[in-house]
């Protein structure tokens, strides 16, 4: 593993050692199982790795299964479809933020794919690797690298499996080939639903190819030239992505390439918001410097993290009421870590250059308003491509994930959030930004089915393979246009952005947030904070 002190000194350096001692002896906490039931398998409820959904609901089921083998699966399947009970999938951490999980009503059945966890055949003359769908990309990497082959592109967080990711059209960030999305690397599916005997995943075939390595340099640049460059960087730089720091007018490229096997490194990408943290250290996030000086190894090595997932051994016993010297992923609920939303949103490349400078106007208004925004690494933004599935990407585009703070109360303003509001919808409304499936507030999936030119045809294989409906719940029936919308209008409820504000009291009046106008997107209506002089509201600056 290879190690560089930020460019702050003797002191950084020291400061840097301390926390890297900290972190490496501390105890992981493996995350906490998101399904739990009153008694034994039955009167359950689920959750996301976060704790919460966007609405802050309690999702309920009557009872749970954990197959283990494909029979078992057929059969969970055909007596949910013989009672019509309503079926929800769930994985081993439960990492998609909106209401994927969630049956309707209290009476459905969740099938977990803990346990269809094996990796079923590697073929190294056809370079393909055969899986279950609760297998993780950690496990699908690792076995594959064993057998000498690699995924090329994949997402960075380890602790996805693959049949989530793939239903959520997860993706690393490339330009090159067939793009950075791992769907448009499976060559075969074998699948089971309500349509017949024989139709949820049950085995995934994924192509690979001859492991490689890599070489990772960050440079620092002055934002003046982002709008101009990003497009011609992604296109230059096989794995390139940025980190974006709007109000320090700066980001960081990640020049990523492929270099030859006989390059000297072994390094092990492990990245800083995947790491395992003590609920103490949890309190203090910042992230560590950059530095210009190169990466090199192998891409199993590099191309994921997730080092807060390795929790103890199985049957180890950990000291009852004792947290001090445990670590956990800085996410985990069950201590007081980063709580936060995220809305990850893709614009066209022929788009992207106009939304930047759009964003880079607002910040001038208000240079400190995206501060918060460095607490959580700033924006990242990653390249993808389109893809012929009918769901995936209309055109290539470059995907922003923005990670900003949650209050624990969902009636509580935040600083300046009248300034993501207003990106956010900028980016949906005037520029057509499409939503990541697996993350983003309700807002950004308010009429998305409209922007798939394929909707139709995925709506006739949806009703192909599932008749009766089963596997859609309310949540993804108004996503799809099938049931109303997914706006929620209520007191505050542009807070949490399931509406956007049509009124004040859609924000917190009584806290001095009102529903107002865009500042440079003037279309937008966010909850900003004023001061009232007489019958005139007045920013606060």
């Amino acid at each position: 593993m290879s190690l560089s002190y930020p460019r702050n000194g003797v002191v950084g350096g020291l400061l840097l050692s301390t926390c890297l001692f900290l972190l490496f002896f501390m105890v992981c906490c493996t995350p906490e199982e998101p399904i739990q039931c009153k008694s034994e398998n039955t009167d359950c409820t689920i959750t996301n790795s976060y704790g919460t959904f966007p609405d802050r609901s309690v999702c309920r089921a009557q009872s749970v299964v954990y197959p283990t083998t494909e029979e078992e699966l057929i059969a969970a399947v055909a007596s949910a479809t013989k009672n019509g009970s309503k079926i929800k999938v769930a994985t081993r951490y439960s990492s998609s933020i909106p209401k994927l999980v969630c049956p309707s009503g209290q009476d459905g059945l969740l099938i977990s794919t803990k346990s269809l966890n094996r990796i079923l055949k590697i073929d190294k003359e056809a370079k393909t690797i055969t899986v279950e769908p609760g297998v993780t990309l950690k496990e699908l990497i690792n076995g594959a690298a064993n057998a000498g082959l690699a995924l090329p592109y994949t997402p960075y967080w380890l602790g996805l499996t693959i049949g989530g990711l793939i239903s959520t059209g997860s993706h690393g960030s490339t330009l090159w080939v067939k793009g950075s999305s791992v769907h448009d690397y499976v060559m075969e599916l074998k699948i089971v639903s309500p349509g017949s005997p024989e139709d949820g995943y049950v085995k995934v075939t994924l192509r690979l190819e001859p492991l490689f390595k890599r070489s990772i340099t960050y440079k620092n640049e002055n934002d003046s030239n982002l709008a101009d460059q990003i497009v011609s960087f992604g296109r230059k730089h096989e794995f390139a992505d940025i980190f974006w720091y709007p109000s320090q007018q700066k980001f960081v490229y990640r020049v990523d390439d492929r270099v030859p096997t006989s390059t000297s490194g072994n390094a092990s990408y492990d990245f800083i918001p995947f790491r395992p943290r003590s609920s103490e250290l949890l309190e203090l996030i910042r992230c560590l410097g950059k530095s210009d000086y190169p990466m090199v190894g192998s891409q199993n090595r590099l191309q994921a993290s997730g080092s807060c997932l390795e929790g103890n051994a199985e049957g180890e016993v950990e000291e009852e009421d004792e947290d001090a010297g445990k670590s956990y992923c800085p996410w985990d609920p069950r201590v007081k870590g980063e709580f936060f939303f995220q809305t990850t949103l893709s614009i066209g490349l022929s788009s992207v250059k106009n939304f930047i400078q759009d964003v880079q106007a607002l910040v001038k208004l208000q240079p400190k308003a995206l501060c918060g925004l460095e607490f959580y690494n700033g924006i990242l933004m990653r390249y993808v491509t389109a893809s012929s599935a009918y769901l995936g990407k209309e055109e290539d585009a470059v995907d922003f994930d923005i990670t900003y703070y949650r209050s624990d109360d969902a009636m509580t303003p935040r600083l300046y959030q009248d300034f993501i509001e207003e990106i956010e919808q900028m980016a949906l409304i005037k520029y057509g930004a499409l939503p990541h499936w697996g993350k983003n507030r309700n807002i950004a999936f308010d009429g998305v089915i409209k922007k798939y030119k394929n909707a139709d045809k995925f709506l006739a294989v949806k009703k192909l393979y599932d008749p009766m409906g089963l596997f859609s719940s309310e949540w993804t029936d108004q996503v799809l246009g099938l049931q109303g919308g997914i706006t929620i209008f209520k007191e505050g409820c542009a807070l949490e952005g399931l509406c956007i504000c049509q009124e004040d009291i859609h924000c917190a009046p009584s806290k001095g947030y009102f529903c107002t106008h865009g500042k440079v997107f003037k279309d937008a209506r966010v909850c900003s904070r004023q001061n009232q002089v007489g019958d005139v509201l007045v920013d606060i600056k």
